[in-house]
């Protein structure tokens, strides 16, 4: 049976990864508390089940150890599990929050004195009791991110087969800041840019031109090479502690040039071997933003 639990902090959008779930023929559950996680799950495949989403939050009183050992447990009996937690900035939430004009799951959660009343604080304390499962599974932030373009990226995660590791590679405009779901960092802005060329300035690192250009330039290759053997050296070591995911973000200036160019030099070493997801977060916004 295929599982996917769907987690994350509030307002980054676990309704709309849920929904997408649903179209997609999943059996799907919002809010389902820890300790019910398996007995749902045992029950729904004895009814003939083949796939479902289950959303878990910090509304759940059980500990997120528990779950941990639910789903390790869940996996020893067969069951394909995948686990996806989304997350976004602060003031991304809080905008969201204002938008909507609805109460922060935790604001009263326990009812006690001490309990947060601000939203600031309801967030903290969620992320608080969530960080053990941050890295648990493959991570989202949904930041900058239009929904289509969310939707279109669960998709692509939860659709990835099975395997030792999933890499993940993503290129990043700094201007708009580091992904919350980035495991390591690359910075590619000390290379020459080809937004400065005039004839390469609309194109994109994914267009022949601009690859051509980049290419012809020896400290570009060496970059590329050197972000390369970095993973082949310590790849074999994430693989050690049971990482899942591992989320590999490059980033330049505008998003658009470099980074985009060294994540698909990279990714396409890496795709021979390993199962490999592309994202190019900048050039994502800015063909949405087109289309309104």
């Amino acid at each position: 049976m295929r599982v996917v639990i769907i987690t994350g902090i509030s307002g980054s959008g676990k309704s709309v990864a849920l929904n997408e779930l649903e179209d997609d023929g999943y059996y799907c559950l919002d809010n389902l508390p820890v300790q019910f996680v398996q007995e749902v799950i045992m029950a729904l495949q004895e009814e003939g089940t083949q796939k479902a989403a289950i959303a878990v939050d910090a509304r759940s009183h059980s500990k997120m150890e528990d779950l941990k050992q639910v789903l390790a447990g869940m996996s020893r009996f067969g069951h394909d599990v995948k686990v996806l937690f989304l997350n976004a900035r602060n003031d991304i939430l809080i905008q969201r929050f204002s938008e909507t004009r609805r109460r922060h799951p935790l604001a009263l959660s326990n009812g006690s004195e001490d309990a947060p009343q601000t939203l600031i604080e309801s967030i903290e304390r969620e992320r608080e009791l969530l960080s053990e499962l941050e890295n648990f599974g493959s991570m989202i932030d949904t930041s900058d991110l239009h929904p289509n373009i969310l939707r279109q990226w669960v998709r692509e995660t939860v659709g990835a087969s099975r395997s030792h590791i999933t890499l993940s590679f993503v290129s990043f405009a700094f201007k708009h800041g580091v992904p919350l779901d980035a495991d390591l960092v690359f910075d590619v802005r000390c290379l020459p840019n080809p937004y400065y060329q005039l004839a390469l300035r609309p194109l994109s690192g994914k267009d022949e031109a601009v690859a051509e250009y980049l290419a012809s330039i020896p400290s570009v290759g060496r970059m590329v090479d050197h972000i390369a053997n970095f993973l082949n050296t310590w790849l074999p070591f994430y693989v050690q502690e049971n990482r899942s995911y591992l989320t590999v973000a490059i980033g330049c200036t505008g998003g658009q040039h470099r980074s985009v160019y060294c994540v698909e030099r990279i990714a396409k070493r890496f795709a021979r071997t390993e199962q490999v997801l592309v994202r190019h977060r900048a050039m994502a916004s800015r063909e949405q933003a087109k289309k309104h």
